[in-house]
C-alpha cells in the first residue's frame, strides 16, 4: 500500500541497514542503491546518456520484468522514470513487489506526460485513491506538444518560484509514490470513474482528486 508522497527522490525512508535495488536508473543512479539492474547497456533510447555506475555498486544486466534475485532479497526498490516505458507493466510492478519489502516509484504524472511526452512512453500514469492508473497512451488522443525543455532542463534552474511550485505540489509533473508490502495498480480501466480521468475533460471535482486542497496553515508550512 502506499505509504507517503516523497518530495523527490532523495526524500526517501531508507534505512542505513537496508539493502537497497535500483532498476532502470539508466545515467542517473541513487547514489545509495546497492544493485543496478539495467536492461539496456548500451541502448540509449529510453534515456538521456549511458548507463553510469558508481564504484560501490554492483549492475547487473537484467529485465525489470524477469529480476534475477530470490524474494524479498532487497529491503527496498527504486523504480524512478522506468515504470512508463514497460511493455507489460503488471508484471513489472509484481516483479518489484516479490523482490523488496519497499520501495519508490517515480513516473510523468499525466500532466507532466502532456508538457513533456516521449515517444518511448508506453503509458499515461496517475495516481486516483492511493491506486496508479496506467492508460495506453496509443488509445489516448495525440500529444502534439513538447515543453520537455522549458520544465525539465529550464525552469527547475533558473525560477526559484517554480522550484517553490514542485515542493508544494511534488505531484504536478510527477507521480511519487512510496510503498510497502504492496503497489495498489489498475491498468487501461474498464471503470468509468477511473477511466474519464484520461478520456474526458477534468471537472472541478476530479481536479481536487488529484490536487487536493489544503488549509492556509497547512499551506504557509
Amino acid at each position: 500500500m502506499k505509504i507517503r508522497t516523497p518530495y523527490t527522490r532523495e526524500d526517501l525512508r531508507i534505512k542505513r541497514s537496508d539493502r537497497v535495488l535500483e532498476v532502470g536508473p539508466g545515467h542517473n543512479p541513487t547514489y545509495r542503491a546497492n544493485v543496478i539492474c539495467e536492461k539496456f547497456l548500451h541502448d540509449n533510447s529510453h534515456r538521456c546518456g549511458d548507463v553510469k555506475v558508481y564504484p560501490h555498486q554492483e549492475l547487473v544486466n537484467a529485465d525489470g520484468e524477469h529480476l534475477p534475485f530470490e524474494d524479498k532479497a532487497f529491503d527496498y526498490v527504486i523504480c524512478n522514470q522506468v515504470l512508463e516505458h514497460t511493455e507489460h507493466p503488471d508484471v513489472f510492478l509484481k516483479e518489484q513487489m516479490r523482490v523488496a519489502k519497499r520501495g519508490y516509484i517515480e513516473t510523468p504524472s499525466y500532466l507532466g506526460e502532456f508538457l513533456h511526452p516521449k515517444a518511448s512512453h508506453r503509458w499515461a500514469i496517475l495516481e486516483i485513491d492511493g491506486k496508479l492508473v496506467l492508460f495506453e497512451k496509443s488509445k489516448m488522443a495525440a500529444y502534439a506538444h513538447n515543453y520537455g525543455n522549458v520544465f525539465l532542463n529550464y525552469l527547475p534552474y533558473q525560477s526559484l518560484p517554480y522550484k517553490l511550485l514542485q515542493i508544494v505540489e511534488p505531484q504536478l509533473t510527477a507521480n511519487r509514490y512510496e510503498w510497502k508490502d504492496t503497489i495498489e495498480f489498475i491498468i487501461n480501466p474498464e471503470d468509468e470513474y477511473y477511466r474519464s480521468f484520461f478520456t474526458q475533460p477534468w471537472t472541478m471535482e476530479m481536479t481536487r482528486k488529484v490536487f487536493p486542497p489544503r488549509g492556509l496553515g497547512k499551506e504557509l508550512c
